[in-house]
């Protein structure tokens, strides 16, 4: 069967709270990999099920924009720069979803569309269950619920009613339960709430003016997106619409289905050896160890003696250490770091860039040290720095280096310094990564000492 002609919206804007120190706000949990593909990416795969690439619009914000265009483009597909929606300030669901619903309506007139988030695990095959629901859209605001495997605290639950082919009518919306509410509640027969939709535009925008009429009101006032998201309120999809409006329904999903909300949960997805251990990316030793998640990228062999339940994430600036029925508290450290103002927040020791990557190996207060990776026909930008010089060694592939206006080609082993003040960048022409090592020295090492005078990646 020919699934197309859906319109998808994907949620793209993440803070990255709940994976830390894994995830980081400027590299948030959808677009991390536990295998061949993001979790983004397998998205956009699903998506393509009912979608054209040019039916697909990402909502997200500025710093996480190259991800999003980089990661569909290692899939094999190139979005169109206008479907990459940003959001000045994140203000929860319900405005992203009318910022999506309010492009595809002015590109494509009124639509069906599907929302969907980014950072969720779905079987593939659950895309037609979905189609299948378009006959709904026109009488109702379609949400998906998913048959539950077991009693589960972490989710919200939807009561079905009455049926009304492919789904029924919604009774009610209920919160995350306790563990005795949530088995309650599948006695009952309720379903998690997925936080999955399929709309028709026209439908969308009536009950949004009907229940939540200031944010109908900032996006008729038109402007520019910063002026009606200082407009706008911050809430979400169920509590603006869903749960007050009297046209919903919800369709059963019974496929593998998890939003990944923490380590346990990465737990569950991932393959175990046979006494239970996760061990990813990392040489370990287990004794008398088992149903452990084990994560490290620092090159460490990691020892484990009479460790049971554990989860232990360990990455080259942190490292986090906890019982796998605690791990839904991560986000409390990440709330104390951003507290203190804290960077390993924010980003971690590998920084993602438009172009490639760097890693942080070594600094002081007036020194750094990075690997940088530029990928294939990549460029920097034209920049210079007032507080301190650079030297430049290629590890491998052929570097393009332009300083003051003269251009200059260096191959594995060699060398270029930029003095403080020169005009400079960095190319790769070649087809395969370029890998140097970078060392900055100067009164000042940060990455506010940049001026940029030509950037291809519209950076100011």
């Amino acid at each position: 069967m020919e699934m197309k002609g859906i319109k998808s919206i994907i949620l793209a804007g993440g803070s990255g709270t709940r994976l830390w120190p894994l995830s980081r706000e400027m590299y948030p949990k959808q677009f991390l990999k536990f295998g061949d593909t993001s979790l983004f990416q397998e998205t956009v795969l699903r998506c393509l099920e009912v979608s054209d690439i040019s039916e697909i619009f990402v909502v997200t914000n500025e710093a996480q924009k190259f991800f999003v265009i980089g990661q569909i483009k290692e899939i094999g597909y190139s979005i169109p720069p206008e479907n990459v929606l940003i959001e000045p300030e994140g203000k929860n669901t319900l405005p992203a979803i009318f910022f999506g619903m309010k492009e595809i309506e002015q590109k494509f007139g009124n639509s069906i569309v599907g929302v969907f988030s980014s950072d969720h695990v779905l079987d593939r095959a659950a895309m037609a269950t979905i189609f299948s629901a378009e006959k709904l859209t026109s009488d109702y605001l379609v949400t998906f619920g998913v048959v539950p495997a077991f009693p589960h605290t972490g989710y919200g639950y939807i009561k079905a009613a009455e049926s009304c082919e492919p789904g029924y009518r919604v009774s009610e919306f209920r919160e995350k339960p306790d563990f005795e509410t949530a088995q309650k509640y599948i006695e009952e027969g309720c379903l998690w709430n997925s936080g999955m939709f399929l709309f028709e535009t026209r439908l969308f925008f009536e009950e949004v003016k009907k229940h939540a009429p200031s944010i109908f009101a900032c996006f008729e006032k038109g402007g520019s997106i910063d002026e009606i998201y200082a407009c706008v309120d911050n809430v979400s999809i169920d509590y603006g619409i869903m749960e007050k409006s009297d046209r919903v329904a919800v369709v059963k999903l019974d496929q593998k289905w998890s939003d990944l909300g923490n380590f346990a949960a990465i737990y569950d997805e991932l393959e175990k050896d046979s006494v239970g251990n996760v061990v990813h990316e990392c040489d370990s030793m287990l004794l008398n160890s088992d149903g452990n998640l084990v994560y490290s990228k620092c090159g460490k062999i990691v020892s484990l003696i009479d460790i049971k339940d554990m989860v232990i994430v360990d990455t080259s600036d942190a490292l986090l250490i906890c019982p796998k029925s605690s791990s839904q508290r991560v986000k409390e450290i990440v709330s104390d770091l951003k507290g203190r103002n804290d960077e390993r927040a924010f980003i971690g020791q590998t920084v993602y860039r438009p172009w490639g990557s760097y890693t942080l190996l070594d600094a002081s207060p007036g020194h750094k040290i990075k690997n940088i990776t530029v990928l294939s026909d990549h460029r920097l930008s034209l920049q210079l720095h007032y507080h301190r010089s650079e030297h430049w060694v290629v590890v491998k592939g052929m570097a393009c280096v332009e300083v003051n206006g003269e251009q200059f080609f260096l191959r594995p082993g060699e060398s270029t310094f930029i003095r403080a003040g020169q005009r400079h960048r960095l190319s790769n022409p070649g087809k395969v990564p370029l890998e140097i090592i970078e060392v900055q020295l100067g009164e000042l090492v940060d990455e506010d000492d940049i001026v940029r005078f030509d950037d291809e990646y519209g950076r100011s």
